[in-house]
């Protein structure tokens, strides 16, 4: 597999999809510095190339990640934490921003960071038996890396006041049905599975899905008047498209539609 920047992180490419993957199996994919810079590295590169319609997350070896490195976090100074806080938020801020549909799959544990790495994706598959949630203010902090702000806007301030204070851990099902995850799979599927919900999400007209994530993600930022304007506007960026006239050709055809997004 092609790796990226100090080897912590690879990506490869299958038809339209680009799977990212943590690559540091012997620290449980635990996220120290170089990871962090290889990350970052990775999600421009994957933006970089107009044949991704699709970009997975996930993790090699047995587990997605087991979170922030601990030597790491317990001997930074206040100059190591803004470090760390830099480069987690450019990671986490370049996932939220790409403009292609972003799937992660969370093979038996993310934890606190990695918890907190899932959250800006579009999309999360985890397995049955993952371990998922936060554990930051049994360590004396609290979540630094998006938990008290995105983690409330995916499942409302209430259950995340829980999960984020009592640092709980939420349980798969659990996290189904609050909609902080979309499929729960089988211990051991979730590299599989996670690359089949990205595969049927790069079947859609690319064009028509990065104007529906960039209208979605502005949802609740801006009033409705401005919201309803803007999808108004990126509609009208689709309508006059091969895509649109594919689409509708392929459904009165009794076929599937080859997109080209353009």
């Amino acid at each position: 597999m092609p790796e990226i920047g100090a080897g912590n992180v690879t990506v490869t490419y299958e038809d339209h999809r680009a799977d990212v993957a943590l690559d540091r199996p012997a620290k449980r994919n635990a996220m120290d510095l170089d990871l962090i810079d290889d990350l970052r590295a990775a999600l421009e590169t994957v933006d970089d190339r107009d044949d991704v319609r699709v970009m997975t997350l996930l993790g090699n070896g047995p587990v997605f990640s087991a979170g922030m490195d601990l030597e790491l976090m317990a001997e930074a100074d206040m100059d190591g934490h803004d470090e760390i806080y830099s480069g987690l938020r450019g990671v986490f801020d370049g996932i939220a921003n790409l403009s292609v549909p972003t799937v992660v799959g969370i093979e038996k544990a993310a934890i606190a960071g990695a918890f907190e790495l899932t959250l800006p994706f579009d999309f999360r598959v985890i397995g049955a038996d993952a371990a998922y949630g936060l554990k930051e203010t049994k360590l004396g902090i609290f979540p630094f890396g998006g938990g008290t702000q995105r983690l409330p806007r995916l499942i409302g301030l209430g259950k995340a006041k829980e999960l984020v204070m009592q640092s709980d851990r939420i349980d798969p099902a659990e996290a189904e049905r609050f909609g902080l995850v979309n499929e729960v799979v089988e211990p051991g599927t979730v590299d599989e599975e996670t690359q089949a919900f990205a595969d049927e999400l790069a079947t859609r007209a690319p064009m028509g899905m990065t104007r529906a994530k960039e209208c979605l993600d502005s949802a609740f930022d801006v009033t409705l008047e401005a919201g309803l304007d803007m999808e108004y506007d990126r509609a009208r960026e689709v309508w006059d498209t091969h895509d649109h006239r594919e689409g509708f050709a392929a459904m009165l055809e009794d076929r599937e539609p080859e997109f080209r997004g353009e």
